[in-house]
């Protein structure tokens, strides 16, 4: 039996996360948590979770517990705005937690990064750090750093893509939470071509192959899946073209997809004029970019297991839409 210490366990993610470990493993979890009112398991009656009422900005407090019990630490809490808090939480916290591990106690840091800040190759994306939001703008501060840390040869960084997932009983993510707004529009979408491209995964597919790089501490990805000397997996099914993704969800509605008008640049810039649409500086590098997409993605079957969700028709269907 191990000790794992989760951050991060009160989202999306999270819930799969501490379900999935649960059922397939016989470990015991260490839960911080800023607030328990938003988990949606039961905690009190399981023996193998113990909470800790707390937040990263006073990970000190833990530092006997992770220094001398934690096998395993899974570092995925991140603050979302201001950009005061997300670099004390996403980049000075977050470093602090990992140098409190000790090298000789712990197997393995999985640390949750974003696919945003990588390029097409998995090497960092210089305009993440540039014209980010503050999330993603911490996000690659930190990940530029983890290759120096004393315990950087126990750290895996994993990217999730386009995260869906979220149930009765898990808090849904901001993408599933908003899906039905896309979809109430597919009629009037079908009609445009957009070119542009994209990886998505569900949170239950991220908690599985998380669930792996648990029990196998000593699974390394090969040389090439490295970023600044750090272990790395972008998670994501294979990519799929907006074009395609639109069609699929069309078909999905029963609503057939005849003539597109592209969406070319120009036009996109015409109707952002036409209808006053801010747009910051990491949006319009986004609406430039275009193709979002990674070297080498994976899912539970790259490991041998079986994907909760592999294609945009089965997302509509466990999102149910």
């Amino acid at each position: 039996m191990k000790r794992i210490f989760i951050t991060g366990a009160s989202g999306c993610i999270g819930h799969y996360m501490v379900e999935s470990l649960l059922e397939h493993t016989d470990h015991e979890l260490y839960l911080l948590v800023r607030n328990p009112d938003r988990l949606k398991f039961n905690y009190r009656d399981n023996p193998r979770i113990n909470l800790l009422v707390g937040d990263m900005s006073r990970i000190e407090e833990y530092s006997d517990l992770l220094l001398k019990d934690i096998n395993i630490a899974i570092l995925a809490a991140t603050a979302w705005g201001g950009r005061s808090e997300t670099y004390d939480i996403n980049v000075d916290k977050t470093l602090a937690l990992i140098n409190l591990l000790n090298p000789n106690v712990c197997e393995r840091i999985v640390y949750f990064s974003s696919a945003s800040i990588l390029d097409r190759q998995n090497k960092l994306l210089l305009p993440a750090n540039q014209f980010g939001h503050d999330y993603i703008r911490t996000k690659y501060q930190c990940f530029s750093q983890l290759a120096h840390q004393d315990i950087a040869d126990k750290i895996i960084a994993v990217f999730p893509t386009l995260v869906f997932g979220g149930e009765d009983d898990k808090p849904y993510s901001h993408l599933s939470a908003g899906i039905t707004d896309v979809t109430k529009w597919i009629g009037l979408i079908r009609w445009f071509s957009l070119d542009g491209s994209f990886h998505f995964i569900h949170a239950r597919d991220i908690a599985e192959v998380v669930t792996y790089l648990v029990e196998h501490p000593e699974y390394s990805p090969n040389s090439e899946h490295k970023a600044e000397g750090v272990d790395c997996l972008v998670l994501g099914n294979p990519a799929v073209s907006v074009d395609k993704a639109i069609a699929e969800i069309s078909n999905y509605f029963n609503k057939k997809v005849y003539l597109r008008v592209p969406l070319y640049t120009w036009l996109t810039n015409i109707f952002i004029k036409l209808f006053r649409i801010q747009m910051d500086a990491w949006s319009r590098f986004s609406l430039d970019y275009r193709h979002f997409t990674y070297a080498d993605p994976v899912t539970p079957a790259s490991f041998g297991m079986e994907n909760h969700c592999s294609t945009v028709e089965e997302l509509m269907k466990v999102s149910g839409v």
